[in-house]
């Protein structure tokens, strides 16, 4: 990824909290040259010294053949928000942009067994569902509803390469960083909200 010196971010806490919070990724491979997508719920997990990113897809997705041969690099995108900047919101004449916070991710993949993989998905269960009023746990679903399982293949990546990209108007003066914010906020849509409550965070 493309990153200008004033949007890279090297902090790996940083990194790693922003993959935690916008975990729902897109996984790239290639088969037969071709490149090949799927956008999927994601998990981070440390294992001694190594990072793994876990999920789980259809087993009719031909996408997790391509994990088999384990030598090629997998490379996964973590998208954050973003939002059009608008060059009228400078002091001075300048182009529009675009703002945005993205994480690249390459490692290698492989396949679970079924065991990794049911523990995986009580996991992402956990995760999501433990704070309802009656949470979908893995060991509270029937044998015949586990018996699903069969239905999709799970994997996990070895992380060995990261690059994160936050272009948050970090090159523009004081002045126009908080005029930017100002108008992100008057915009009315999602994400340039996100945007700026992103931005206000780092003042």
């Amino acid at each position: 990824m493309y990153i200008p010196k004033y949007f890279k971010v090297t902090d790996f806490d940083e990194i790693r909290d922003f993959m935690k919070r916008n975990s729902f990724g897109t996984i790239v491979t290639a088969q037969q040259g071709k490149p090949i997508a799927t956008h999927l719920p994601l998990e981070l997990h440390k294992r001694g010294d190594d990072y793994y990113i876990t999920g789980h897809m259809a087993y009719a997705n031909p996408q997790w053949r391509t994990f088999e041969n384990n030598h090629e690099h997998v490379l996964v995108i973590y998208q954050g928000p973003h939002a059009y900047i608008s060059s009228s919101w400078y002091q001075s004449e300048n182009v529009p942009t675009w703002n945005y916070q993205s994480v690249h991710v390459y490692g290698t993949a492989s396949i679970m067994n079924e065991q990794e993989l049911q523990e995986d998905l009580a996991l992402l269960l956990k995760k999501y569902e433990q704070h309802r009023k009656n949470p979908v746990l893995w060991e509270n679903l029937s044998s015949q509803t586990k018996k699903q399982i069969k239905g999709v293949v799970g994997f996990k990546i070895k992380v060995q390469e990261v690059q994160a990209a936050y272009k948050l108007s970090q090159n523009r003066n004081q002045e126009d960083y908080y005029n930017i914010i100002d108008k992100l906020y008057e915009e009315g849509d999602l994400n340039s909200q996100q945007m700026a409550e992103v931005m206000k965070n780092r003042e």
